[in-house]
């Protein structure tokens, strides 16, 4: 093979690479004839015409991530904070992206910086450091409305560095302070409050149920006196009827059930000069004749006997309470006991 035969391969080769076009994943390739844009190559194997067409743009059609570089923004309250951000995009439109707009990253993000100036500036210190959705939200509807010409998508935008002055940074750690201090007291009176009213809750319901209990005694001890009194006013009544009837022992037993309740009162008396004076049975049954003799007479209507009464002393006890319990009068005089009037 001389030399116009090596010249021909290399002819081949050369005309071979130049027809052949083979285009990769997530790529697309736009094609010129003689200079002028006719058909874009998407991924796989293409066949060019000769000397005729050849590859013009490269175009990237995976999702891309371009930095904003950082700049001052001046607030509408007038602080100055240093902002930049990412902006996420997608070729969807290969000629368009390669023949509406020259250095297609570069432009998207300058376009990028001028609308985070354009939004960020409208706001107040407070709404940019507590609002960056609302910021990143802004910016994807303006940015994506600016780049849908250059056949470009933009899928998000999102704030990456927000920082405000030193000074102010201070004056908000302080105010942070100061809130977290504020939420603290305030939560300390919330539960001595809740405290307050529940030991108030606790004194009412225990004020209620000692008046109640009170109320019950009270109940109680009334309806007892009632059934004492009932009982008082019945025995009484016996007696009245017993003594209407001419019955002594019914006499007699009232007057010295009253006796003793006398001397056991004269008993039990926390006085420390009360002297007891002792009592003998047999008096206290002649007295008990000598008032069943009285009452006899008031029955005749206070008809005078015949013959005086002799007094209690010169008498036998006239049957007394229990015979049993009651020893028989002595031929001595008795002494009067204490508290009881003499028998005329």
């Amino acid at each position: 093979m001389g030399i116009f035969g090596i010249a021909i391969l290399i002819l081949a080769i050369v005309l071979l690479f130049s027809v052949v076009k083979i285009v990769p994943q997530g790529r697309e390739f736009t094609v010129e004839r003689f200079g002028k844009y006719t058909k874009t190559l998407t991924p796989g194997i293409h066949l060019l015409t000769p000397f005729v067409e050849k590859i013009g743009r490269r175009m990237n059609m995976m999702e891309q991530v371009l930095d904003v570089p950082q700049q001052e923004v001046i607030t509408r309250d007038n602080a100055v904070v240093k902002v930049d951000g990412i902006v996420f995009i997608q070729v969807m439109n290969a000629a368009a992206a390669a023949y509406r707009v020259d250095d297609l990253q570069y432009a998207i993000a300058q376009l990028c910086m001028t609308n985070l100036r354009t939004v960020v500036g409208s706001m107040e210190l407070d709404e940019v450091l507590s609002q960056r959705d609302s910021i990143n939200t802004r910016l994807l509807q303006v940015i994506d409305a600016a780049t849908e010409p250059w056949g470009v998508k933009a899928n998000r935008i999102e704030i990456k560095d927000l920082t405000p002055p030193a000074d102010i940074t201070n004056a908000m750690a302080r105010q942070m302070k100061a809130e977290r201090e504020r939420r603290a007291v305030v939560t300390e009176a919330d539960g001595e409050k809740q405290a307050a009213i529940t030991r108030a809750e606790g004194a009412k319901q225990a004020a209620i149920l000692e008046s109640e209990g009170r109320k019950e005694a009270a109940f109680r001890d009334a309806e007892a006196r009632e059934r004492e009194a009932e009982a008082e006013a019945k025995a009484t009544a016996m007696v009245s009827e017993a003594i209407a009837r001419g019955d002594v022992n019914a006499i007699n037993y009232f007057v010295a059930q009253k006796y003793v309740e006398a001397f056991s009162a004269l008993a039990t008396s926390p006085q420390q000069k009360t002297v007891i004076v002792p009592a003998e049975m047999g008096a206290l049954v002649g007295s008990i004749a000598g008032i069943g003799e009285l009452v006899g007479l008031a029955r005749d209507g206070g008809r005078q006997p015949s013959a005086p009464p002799r007094p209690p002393q010169a008498q036998p006890p006239a049957r007394p309470i229990s015979t049993a319990s009651a020893p028989p009068a002595q031929p001595r005089p008795p002494r009067r006991p204490t508290g009881v009037p003499p028998t005329e």
